[in-house]
Protein backbone atom coordinates (compact mmCIF):
# COMPACT_ATOMS: atom_id res chain seq x y z
CA UNK A 1 0.00 0.00 0.00
CA UNK A 2 2.95 2.46 0.35
CA UNK A 3 3.16 5.47 -2.25
CA UNK A 4 5.36 5.61 -4.80
CA UNK A 5 6.27 9.62 -2.80
CA UNK A 6 6.33 10.65 0.65
CA UNK A 7 5.66 14.09 1.99
CA UNK A 8 9.04 15.51 3.85
CA UNK A 9 7.57 19.15 4.51
CA UNK A 10 4.79 21.63 3.30
CA UNK A 11 5.63 25.30 2.58
CA UNK A 12 3.66 27.85 5.02
CA UNK A 13 3.39 31.72 4.42
CA UNK A 14 5.89 33.73 3.31
CA UNK A 15 8.84 34.69 5.55
CA UNK A 16 9.73 38.45 4.84
CA UNK A 17 10.04 39.92 1.76
CA UNK A 18 12.95 38.64 -0.38
CA UNK A 19 11.12 34.93 -1.06
CA UNK A 20 11.97 33.34 2.20
CA UNK A 21 9.31 30.85 3.59
CA UNK A 22 7.98 29.13 6.74
CA UNK A 23 8.66 25.76 6.58
CA UNK A 24 7.02 22.74 8.35
CA UNK A 25 9.25 19.33 8.28
CA UNK A 26 7.89 16.18 8.84
CA UNK A 27 10.97 14.46 8.50
CA UNK A 28 12.74 13.10 11.55
CA UNK A 29 16.13 15.46 10.54
CA UNK A 30 15.25 18.57 9.06
CA UNK A 31 18.95 18.54 7.31
CA UNK A 32 18.22 15.56 5.71
CA UNK A 33 16.17 17.39 3.07
CA UNK A 34 19.62 17.85 1.49
CA UNK A 35 20.05 14.31 0.75
CA UNK A 36 18.09 13.70 -1.62
CA UNK A 37 18.79 16.04 -4.13
CA UNK A 38 15.65 18.45 -5.50
CA UNK A 39 12.21 17.79 -3.78
CA UNK A 40 9.15 17.99 -6.06
CA UNK A 41 5.10 18.72 -5.76
CA UNK A 42 3.03 15.69 -4.51
CA UNK A 43 2.45 15.15 -8.52
CA UNK A 44 5.95 15.32 -9.58
CA UNK A 45 5.92 18.06 -12.03
CA UNK A 46 7.38 20.70 -10.30
CA UNK A 47 10.99 20.33 -8.60
CA UNK A 48 12.05 22.26 -6.04
CA UNK A 49 15.75 22.42 -4.39
CA UNK A 50 16.28 24.05 -0.97
CA UNK A 51 19.07 26.97 -1.16
CA UNK A 52 19.44 27.89 2.88
CA UNK A 53 17.29 26.56 5.98
CA UNK A 54 17.50 28.25 10.00
CA UNK A 55 15.58 26.71 12.33
CA UNK A 56 12.93 29.17 13.78
CA UNK A 57 10.24 29.42 17.19
CA UNK A 58 7.94 26.73 15.35
CA UNK A 59 9.14 25.91 11.88
CA UNK A 60 11.98 26.46 9.92
CA UNK A 61 12.53 29.26 7.15
CA UNK A 62 13.92 28.52 3.76
CA UNK A 63 15.05 29.83 0.95
CA UNK A 64 14.65 27.87 -2.10
CA UNK A 65 16.30 28.70 -5.42
CA UNK A 66 14.28 30.75 -8.00
CA UNK A 67 11.95 32.25 -5.23
CA UNK A 68 13.72 36.06 -5.11
CA UNK A 69 9.86 37.64 -4.19
CA UNK A 70 7.43 37.82 -1.35
CA UNK A 71 4.90 37.05 -4.66
CA UNK A 72 6.35 33.88 -5.48
CA UNK A 73 6.56 32.64 -2.12
CA UNK A 74 3.52 33.68 -1.68
CA UNK A 75 2.25 31.57 -4.49
CA UNK A 76 4.14 28.48 -3.00
CA UNK A 77 2.22 28.73 0.34
CA UNK A 78 0.44 25.03 1.19
CA UNK A 79 2.51 23.03 -1.51
CA UNK A 80 3.82 19.66 -0.52
CA UNK A 81 7.71 18.86 -0.78
CA UNK A 82 7.79 15.19 -1.95
CA UNK A 83 10.24 12.59 -2.66
CA UNK A 84 10.76 9.70 -4.19
CA UNK A 85 10.13 6.60 -2.23
CA UNK A 86 12.39 4.54 -3.51
CA UNK A 87 15.36 7.45 -2.30
CA UNK A 88 14.53 7.07 1.35
CA UNK A 89 16.06 4.59 3.69
CA UNK A 90 14.16 1.12 4.98
CA UNK A 91 12.72 1.61 8.18
CA UNK A 92 15.07 0.68 10.73
CA UNK A 93 12.77 -1.82 12.40
CA UNK A 94 9.08 -3.00 12.14
CA UNK A 95 7.69 -0.86 14.36
CA UNK A 96 8.88 1.78 12.78
CA UNK A 97 7.62 3.33 9.07
CA UNK A 98 6.40 5.98 7.13
CA UNK A 99 3.21 8.41 7.59
CA UNK A 100 2.58 7.41 3.85
CA UNK A 101 2.75 3.72 4.37
CA UNK A 102 -0.67 4.34 6.87
CA UNK A 103 -2.85 5.46 3.82
CA UNK A 104 -5.06 3.18 2.63
CA UNK A 105 -4.59 0.51 5.72
CA UNK A 106 -7.40 -1.14 7.00
CA UNK A 107 -8.63 0.63 10.24
CA UNK A 108 -10.15 -2.07 13.01
CA UNK A 109 -11.58 -2.45 16.63
CA UNK A 110 -9.33 -4.36 19.25
CA UNK A 111 -11.33 -6.76 19.08
CA UNK A 112 -10.68 -7.21 14.80
CA UNK A 113 -14.42 -5.55 13.88
CA UNK A 114 -14.25 -3.42 10.73
CA UNK A 115 -13.79 0.48 11.11
CA UNK A 116 -12.73 1.74 8.23
CA UNK A 117 -9.82 2.45 6.41
CA UNK A 118 -7.32 5.45 6.79
CA UNK A 119 -7.22 8.34 4.47
CA UNK A 120 -4.48 10.36 5.24
CA UNK A 121 -2.45 11.89 8.18
CA UNK A 122 -2.86 15.64 9.11
CA UNK A 123 -0.58 17.40 11.63
CA UNK A 124 -1.87 20.66 12.32
CA UNK A 125 0.41 21.29 15.29
CA UNK A 126 -0.87 19.64 18.28
CA UNK A 127 0.46 16.11 16.99
CA UNK A 128 -0.41 13.63 14.12
CA UNK A 129 -4.34 12.75 13.10
CA UNK A 130 -5.49 10.06 11.40
CA UNK A 131 -8.49 10.95 8.81
CA UNK A 132 -10.54 7.31 8.55
CA UNK A 133 -13.74 7.00 6.66
CA UNK A 134 -15.61 5.04 8.49
CA UNK A 135 -17.20 1.54 7.23
CA UNK A 136 -20.06 2.11 5.29
CA UNK A 137 -19.24 5.02 4.41
CA UNK A 138 -22.71 6.48 6.51
CA UNK A 139 -24.90 5.71 2.78
CA UNK A 140 -24.34 8.34 0.56
CA UNK A 141 -22.00 11.20 2.97
CA UNK A 142 -19.15 12.04 3.18
CA UNK A 143 -18.29 12.20 6.80
CA UNK A 144 -14.88 11.23 8.02
CA UNK A 145 -13.22 11.00 11.19
CA UNK A 146 -10.37 12.58 12.66
CA UNK A 147 -8.97 10.50 15.19
CA UNK A 148 -5.57 11.69 17.35
CA UNK A 149 -2.18 9.10 16.47
CA UNK A 150 -1.63 8.35 19.90
CA UNK A 151 -0.50 5.12 22.15
CA UNK A 152 -4.34 5.46 23.84
CA UNK A 153 -6.50 5.95 20.23
CA UNK A 154 -4.22 3.57 18.18
CA UNK A 155 -2.82 1.20 19.74
CA UNK A 156 -0.94 -1.04 17.33
CA UNK A 157 0.10 -0.16 13.61
CA UNK A 158 1.03 -3.65 11.30
CA UNK A 159 1.80 -2.40 7.94
CA UNK A 160 2.92 -5.92 6.50
CA UNK A 161 -1.03 -6.98 7.65
CA UNK A 162 -2.51 -3.74 6.04
CA UNK A 163 -4.10 -2.46 9.51
CA UNK A 164 -4.11 -0.20 12.25
CA UNK A 165 -6.61 -1.33 15.54
CA UNK A 166 -8.16 2.35 16.59
CA UNK A 167 -10.03 2.02 20.16
CA UNK A 168 -11.39 5.25 19.79
CA UNK A 169 -13.39 5.11 22.59
CA UNK A 170 -15.49 8.32 23.61
CA UNK A 171 -13.25 10.09 21.45
CA UNK A 172 -15.64 9.23 17.89
CA UNK A 173 -18.63 10.40 19.41
CA UNK A 174 -17.63 12.88 22.04
CA UNK A 175 -15.95 16.23 22.04
CA UNK A 176 -14.05 15.18 25.43
CA UNK A 177 -10.09 14.23 23.88
CA UNK A 178 -8.73 10.83 25.26
CA UNK A 179 -6.02 10.73 28.03
CA UNK A 180 -2.99 12.29 26.63
CA UNK A 181 -0.18 9.84 25.70
CA UNK A 182 2.26 10.61 23.12
CA UNK A 183 2.97 8.07 20.22
CA UNK A 184 6.60 8.69 20.57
Amino acid sequence: MPTDRVLLARIGAPHGVRGEVRLFIFAQDADSLFDYGPLTDEDGKRRFEIAALRPAKEHFVARLKGVDTREAAEALTNVGLHVERASLPPPDDEDDFYHADLIGLAAVTPDGAAFGKVLAVHDFGAGDILEIAPEGGGKGTSKTLMLPFTKAVVPSVDIKGGRVVVDPGEWATDETPPPEADRN
